[in-house]
């Protein structure tokens, strides 16, 4: 399939809600990925990002990326490893054709415009509505949904703040590297002392936005619980996907194609896999 006639064509209008939404072909084939938690010290996962960009990736249509890609993003400007090879990556996939869509995580909030323009991706708000053979879809990380969690949220609110994000950015990157390091060991420890229900998305919320957005599905992730959950909307039935994380061993996409919905594993080749033993 060229490339030319691989991009789908889509109209983009805005919807009730200020979201953007999008009319897909039925025939597309479309992918959804997020929380691979892409760093330095995860090169095992890294690699199977990148065969996967190299291989599965190449046959679809689109590929949507839900957040937390990278571990740690701290701004466009660090071409440290991984971020060059996933970077290149991301360009090839896009340049053969593919859609590639973006929308930040927790982790990696901070990916930019340079970012966008040397991938090729477009970047997401969260949420954005989609149309998936007619299907209202709703698109999202999935932290906004996490409300139980009130230190999170007010902390999220703090560093969303574009000057707060401002400032950030004109520290070194040394500084930046510090800063980082100290965040993720300090969320580490939060995490921790933390129930796995304030953690988990609420329901009331879920069927609050879904109500909001007129969605038939929610996909995000962030919870790293994946699952197909059947949710009531004013009698309605929906359908709530959350996707998987990613591991060494294993990653997980979500699939949209002309027959349906379905989940596909990623997994390593023999030969790699045999290799680190």
């Amino acid at each position: 399939m060229s490339s030319s006639s691989k991009r789908s064509s889509w109209s983009s209008t805005p919807s009730r809600n200020g979201s953007e939404s999008r009319a897909l072909s039925t025939a597309d084939v479309s992918l959804f990925v997020s929380d691979l938690h892409l760093s330095p010290d995860r090169p095992a996962t890294v690699e199977l990002f990148l065969d996967f960009l190299a291989g599965r990736a190449r046959e679809a249509d689109q590929l949507y990326l839900l957040g937390d890609i990278f571990d740690a993003w701290i701004g466009d400007d660090d071409e440290g490893t991984p971020n060059t090879e996933v970077k290149a990556a991301l360009a090839a996939v896009t340049a053969s054709g593919v859609g590639g869509y973006l929308m930040h995580g927790n982790r990696d909030f901070l990916i930019g415009r340079t970012f966008c323009r040397e991938t090729g991706c477009r970047l997401l708000r969260d949420p954005t509505l989609v149309r998936f053979a007619g299907e209202p879809t709703l698109l999202m990380h999935g932290d906004l949904l996490c409300t139980d969690d009130v230190a999170y949220q007010r902390f999220r609110r703090r560093i969303r703040n574009p000057l707060v994000q401002r400032l950030f950015l004109w520290r070194s990157l040394a500084a930046r590297r510090k800063v980082a390091a100290d965040y993720r060991r300090k969320s580490g420890a939060a995490t921790a002392g933390k129930t796995s229900e304030i953690m988990d998305v609420n329901q009331e919320t879920v069927a609050r936005v879904m109500r909001r957005y007129g969605a038939a599905r929610l996909i995000h992730g962030h919870t790293h619980r994946p699952a197909d959950h059947r949710v009531q909307i004013d009698g309605r039935e929906a359908v709530r996907s959350v996707l998987a994380e990613w591991h060494p061993d294993r990653g997980e996409m979500l699939i949209h194609d002309p027959s349906g919905w379905r989940r596909e594993a990623v997994q390593p080749s023999v030969d790699k896999l045999y290799g680190r033993l």
